[in-house]
């Protein structure tokens, strides 16, 4: 779309820095990626839609120019033992960055995760989704800026439905359950209070800072590892949890522990049902880097839709 031009950035070895930024009018704003260096041109703003490790806010939070929500910026302090030093939001407040106004969305992949929209001077908009388990509150946009962590509509692990089920019938058995410290493990205790578990539930030490920081009370009881009758703990930790029974929550099945499918995105169809929700002109997929973008972009070309993917993005700046 000519009002938004993607472009990337070369990084001091030559290849490009993670993600893109967004050219529009008078202002670039970069998208979930790392600093610039000092020397080379500098962003409006570093968007940064939640604090996973693959969207690079460990780097971005250093800058004055980093926007997250109250969540995310609180998320990478506590997991990078850094200051963060930039804006803050609550989701679904707007913030002002050199008079234009960027609105925040929820999408439900972790607590504080945003989708960010704003509308060039033409009017035509915009939308960058971050990862996404919960589209609803998304707008309708012009042009699109997506992921696409499970995109490619020939992989069969892109298929699937959390087996809320499963996960109901091991709490009840009393296992514990291995999860990421950030996100999984939040979702995860969600879960088992959602489904009346009242007991105390047992947790690692950064599974359990983060929890109690950003689920507040919501949270219930938690304790140290083996400390209730239940645990969620990195998955790393669990040769360590005294349950007789023990799940990892995850869609992978290279693990030495029985798996329970709990997914912080959507599948396949979910991401089709969220670009027809959000009716977009024009699809850029820019997360992941690599094959499932590609597939994501080509199979929607397939579809008549306009689209493309990071990897063929072409104009860039130093």
């Amino acid at each position: 779309m000519d009002c938004f031009e993607p472009i990337r950035r070369i990084n001091s070895r030559g290849g490009c820095a993670p993600h893109l930024s967004i050219r529009f009018d008078s202002h670039l704003f970069s998208i979930d990626t790392s600093r610039s260096p000092k020397h080379c041109i500098q962003p409006d703003a570093y968007l940064i839609t939640h604090a996973h490790s693959d969207h690079f806010g460990k780097s971005a939070m250093l800058s004055p120019k980093a926007i997250a929500s109250v969540e995310t910026a609180r998320a990478l302090e506590i997991r990078y033992g850094r200051k963060y030093a930039g804006r803050t939001f609550a989701v679904g407040e707007s913030i002002m960055v050199d008079g234009v106004e960027i609105r925040t969305h929820p999408t439900g992949h972790t607590i504080g995760s945003t989708a960010f929209s704003w509308k060039a001077e033409t009017g035509e908009s915009i939308l960058v989704t971050g990862d996404v388990k919960d589209y609803s509150s998304l707008p309708h946009c012009d042009f699109l800026v997506a992921e696409a962590n499970y995109g490619d509509p020939y992989d069969p692990s892109c298929i699937f439905e959390d087996d809320l089920a499963g996960f109901f019938e091991a709490l009840k058995s009393g296992a514990s359950f291995g999860a990421y410290a950030f996100g999984k493990a939040q979702r995860a205790v969600a879960l088992m209070r959602a489904m009346g578990y009242k007991d105390e539930i047992g947790m690692d030490e950064q599974s359990l800072i983060l929890t109690r920081e950003l689920m507040k009370n919501a949270a219930g009881s938690l304790t140290e590892v083996n400390g209730g009758s239940t645990n969620v703990v990195t998955p790393w930790n669990l040769p360590h949890v005294r349950s007789q029974n023990k799940y990892f929550l995850t869609g992978r099945r290279d693990t030495p522990y029985p798996t329970i499918q709990l997914s912080d995105h959507l599948d396949f169809r979910g991401l089709m049902r969220m670009i027809e929700h959000i009716s977009p002109e024009e699809v850029l997929v820019y997360h992941p880097e690599g094959k499932r973008a590609s597939m994501m972009a080509h199979y929607l070309k397939q579809c008549g839709l306009q689209s493309t993917s990071l990897d063929l993005i072409e104009k860039n700046f130093r």
